[in-house]
């Protein structure tokens, strides 16, 4: 779909705004959901506004095999609001004893839409992800084969690496050997967070690589982290980088390459798991997403490339057709409130704030 604009003529100084915004429902394509209550509180915050979702295995235990992942599906099917209609698409969690025969037997299936390659210790849960990917190459010789896409959590975890040097030092040493040694496996790099990322996308033009976005890492560089103290609301993996990497995911998102499309990486934890000596990594965006990124290409001056960014530009790398169904985005004069926290059995989780006025929201169109 060509996205739909409507105009107002501001009888301030004569600029013209755009204030309604009509575009293809979008997907997630990079979703935390955990489970049980967690799941039961955070999932509506995404199936109300987001067709699919790419849903993220790490769970305690993983989600390792193809009887896990159908399970897990179950749960978040069951979960979902009547009224909502949302699709997970799964994923498996890839170790070093992964069996490359479930794997095929769970894409074959249509259980799976990708894998997702944790190295060991590098985020949350990710203690059962590959220490050597050596040791992982007959899996990824399937994946090759079976034209199945691998989610790369790009960092590497040695102690001697900076933790604000983790990504560019895994693009180096581990993934640009991975892409000439494997040239046709589909990859797709989550949750970019620096211009050696973006590059590194951009320097592929066979469409078998790509990167997921966040809306945190296009408003925070790590000096947010430390604005007027430690904010460990705004603390996630990978962390967030210098000025300049953030502004090379801005003009990336922005710019209308089909390569680079939106994953919330929206990560619940409950403000007592964030809020202590060593907090988690995480930041739960799903409920404020779309106001920011209205806000983002606003300021950009590039509201024509939101509905690329957020609708098409992943379903056409993931060989899925667009969304059917649209979206509503309204520029609103006063500020948008959005709900500073939520509740999950009792205890509060607080919702991703970028630190500015939001004047966007977005209602689905019925059909």
């Amino acid at each position: 779909m060509l996205a739909e604009y409507r105009t107002t003529q501001l009888s301030r100084n004569g600029d013209v705004l755009l204030t309604e915004l009509i575009i293809t429902q979008p997907d997630d394509w990079h979703l935390h959901l955990r489970d049980g209550d967690v799941l039961q509180a955070v999932l509506p915050h995404t199936s109300n506004m987001y067709k699919r979702a790419i849903v993220m295995p790490n769970l305690v235990p993983p989600v390792v095999t193809h009887a896990d992942a159908f399970a897990y599906r179950q749960r978040i099917v069951s979960a979902c609001p009547d009224e909502h209609e949302f699709e997970p698409l799964m994923t498996l969690y890839l170790t070093e004893t992964t069996d490359p025969d479930d794997l095929a037997e769970a894409a074959q299936a249509g259980v799976i839409t990708a894998v997702k390659l944790y190295p060991a210790g590098a985020t949350t849960n990710s203690e059962s992800g590959v220490r050597d990917i050596e040791h992982v190459l007959p899996v990824l010789e399937r994946m090759q084969a079976l034209s199945l896409p691998l989610l790369i959590h790009g960092e590497v975890t040695a102690a001697d690496v900076d933790v604000f040097d983790r990504e560019a030092h895994f693009i180096e040493t581990v993934l640009q050997p991975l892409r000439a040694r494997l040239p046709e496996l589909r990859l797709v790099l989550e949750h970019i967070t620096t211009a050696e990322g973006v590059a590194f996308v951009k320097a592929d033009a066979s469409s078998r690589t790509a990167a997921t976005i966040t809306p945190h890492h296009l408003v925070w560089n790590r000096t947010h982290i430390f604005e007027g103290g430690i904010r460990p609301h705004r603390y996630c993996l990978p962390i967030a980088k210098r000025e300049r990497h953030r502004l090379a995911l801005r003009a990336a998102a922005v710019s209308g390459d089909p390569r680079f499309f939106l994953g919330t990486d929206s990560a619940p934890h409950l403000d007592a798991a964030k809020e202590q000596a060593c907090g988690c990594a995480g930041v739960f965006n799903a409920p404020t997403t779309l106001a920011c990124l209205a806000h983002v290409f606003e300021q950009e001056n590039a509201l024509e490339q939101l509905e690329g960014f957020t609708s098409l530009h992943g379903p056409a790398f993931y060989r899925l057709a667009p969304n059917t169904t649209h979206i509503r985005l309204v520029r609103e004069s006063a500020p948008v409130t959005y709900p500073g926290t939520i509740d999950v059995g009792g205890a509060p989780m607080t919702v991703f704030d970028p630190g500015f006025a939001m004047h966007w929201r977005a209602e689905l169109l019925s059909s």
